[in-house]
This record gives C-alpha cells, sequence and structure tokens, in this order.
C-alpha cells in the first residue's frame, strides 16, 4: 500500500512510520535535506552538478535513497511540467503515478520522506527518500541461475521466468504509462521471486504515441538483455506471452523487426562511445 505522508514542517513532507527515525540523522527540514552528508554518494560521470543521489542506512538498520534537486535549470523544470502535464516539483516525477501501478500490482519503491521549497514559479530545491528494495538486485547485475544451466528443470525455470517479466511489463503497459528508460538496470528481481520497477523519474501517460514509446520501452528491454544469456527463443517466447497470442501475426512481426532496428540504432550509437552492446553478445548453445 501507498503510505500516506503527512506534512510536518514547511516544505517537508514525510510517512509518520519513518519520521523518528529519520528525524534522529538529521532528516526532518528542507535544510536537514540539503546538509546531510551521511551515506555513500552516489557519483555517476553523466549526472548534473545539481543532482545529488545518496545511499544511508536508517538507524533501524534499512536502507534508503536520497534524490536532491539543488537549483535545477528553469528548462529542465518547464520540460518536465509539459512532458508530465502538471506543475510540481521535479523530485515527484521520481515517485512515478504510485496509486495507478499500485491498483496493477507493478511494485515500486516506498516513498518515506519528500518535499522542497519554491522561489517564485519555479522550484529552488527539492528532494525525495526512498526505501531500497529489500534483498532484491537489478536483473542486469542478477538473472535467475537457471539461465546458466542447461538441465531440463532449469529449462522450465526459465521459460517460467520468461512469462513472469513478459506479464510484468505488460501489466505496467496496460496502465497506459511508459517509462522511456526500461532496461534491466531498472528492473528487480526479489529473492523470493518478487520483480519491481525502480527510477521512475520519466514515467509518463502520453496522451499520444503510446504505442510509439510502448515500443520503446520494449527497445529499451531487449537491447539490455545479455545475448550471450537471452536467447532469440527467449526473446520471441517474451514477446508471445506480452502480446498473449499464439502464432505470430504480421503486424507482430513489423513490430518485431520495429524493436530489433531501433536496437541496432542505439547499438551504433553505444558502440561510439566505446560502449558494449548486451544484445549482440552471442548466445551459447549446448
Amino acid at each position: 500500500m501507498t503510505a500516506i505522508l503527512t506534512h510536518v514542517s514547511p516544505g517537508f513532507y514525510v510517512d509518520k512510520d519513518y519520521q523518528d527515525v529519520l528525524s534522529q540523522l538529521g532528516l526532518d527540514s528542507p535544510a536537514g535535506v540539503f546538509d546531510f552528508q551521511q551515506g555513500e554518494n552516489l557519483v555517476k560521470s553523466n549526472l548534473a552538478s545539481w543532482r545529488h543521489r545518496i545511499r544511508f542506512q536508517l538507524p533501524d538498520g534499512q536502507y534508503a535513497y536520497l534524490k536532491r534537486y539543488d537549483h535545477p535549470p528553469k528548462t529542465v523544470q518547464l520540460k518536465a511540467w509539459l512532458q508530465h502535464g502538471r506543475h510540481t516539483f521535479l523530485s515527484d516525477f521520481d515517485k512515478g503515478p504510485a496509486a495507478i501501478l499500485q491498483r496493477a500490482d507493478v511494485s515500486i519503491p516506498q516513498t518515506i520522506a519528500c518535499g522542497g521549497q519554491w522561489q517564485g514559479l519555479f522550484e529552488k530545491r527539492s528532494f525525495i527518500i526512498t526505501l531500497e528494495l529489500q534483498d532484491a538486485c537489478s536483473l542486469e547485475k542478477k538473472l535467475p541461475l537457471c539461465f546458466y544451466s542447461n538441465s531440463p528443470s532449469s529449462h522450465k525455470d526459465r521459460k517460467k521466468f520468461i512469462r513472469q517479466l513478459a506479464d510484468f511489463i505488460r501489466r505496467f503497459h496496460k496502465t497506459g504509462v511508459r517509462h522511456r528508460d526500461l532496461y534491466l538496470a531498472h528492473i528487480f528481481l526479489s529473492e523470493n521471486g518478487h520483480l519491481s520497477l525502480i527510477d521512475l523519474h520519466r514515467c509518463f501517460q502520453p496522451k499520444l504515441l503510446k504505442q510509439r514509446y510502448q515500443i520503446k520501452d520494449i527497445t529499451q528491454l531487449h537491447y539490455s538483455c545479455p545475448g550471450d544469456v537471452i536467447s532469440f527463443c527467449d526473446r520471441i517466447r517474451f514477446y508471445r506471452q506480452y502480446r498473449k497470442t499464439g502464432k505470430l501475426t504480421s503486424a507482430d512481426k513489423i513490430c518485431i523487426r520495429k524493436i530489433h532496428t531501433k536496437a541496432l540504432r542505439i547499438g551504433r550509437h553505444d558502440r561510439k562511445h566505446g560502449r558494449v552492446v548486451p544484445f549482440e553478445k552471442k548466445h551459447k548453445e549446448g
């Protein structure tokens, strides 16, 4: 269930269940949040200087993520408001359409605090704190072990997992929401086999071009699946389960060609920048 956040101080909203543990760390106001220096600073080369990400431990032992937006450019704010159709803090978009996804049984990280400050029409700064998904890891880092075995039982588990992943993505897309960053790195699998979706900042519900953004999502997923682990048969099995179809129609084949063509285009771009193209890795048979 999505927790109700309570307004406890100017520009600060918190889940009451986590108010005390956050207060122990000085996280009880925007000033406290932006002064906070504990934890692991998750610096990335492509992360803008006005964005900060920190992983830290709560006094109760759980881990959480803090995202801060400090004086984001007005152009960035305007673009986000236009794309999402609402005027709000940039950090609010990190929550994703939580209520919609919850109704569709699409698991996402729990928000335990958020807020910000305005400076006229534009935001001065904003933040969001989410809980780390427990006992879970991204599919980019840890695909199921059955993908590395050829025993009959593992083949059955392999097909089961492909169907589970396809059903999860189909439920997500049936909400009308598009992720726009749907790589394996943003799909998490828990030890009990539960799937979750993270990095929701770019999620939106397009009024136009829904199919275009749907194909873009599937392309990103196809692209990020390593070719030496996920076979051609796995990909077709995924598509058929996702589409809930038996025999592929002409329209399905056209869609698959579009997905593959877009993936090739991304691959050409990444090779120019010295990056590995995951889906082009050779699959090892036998």
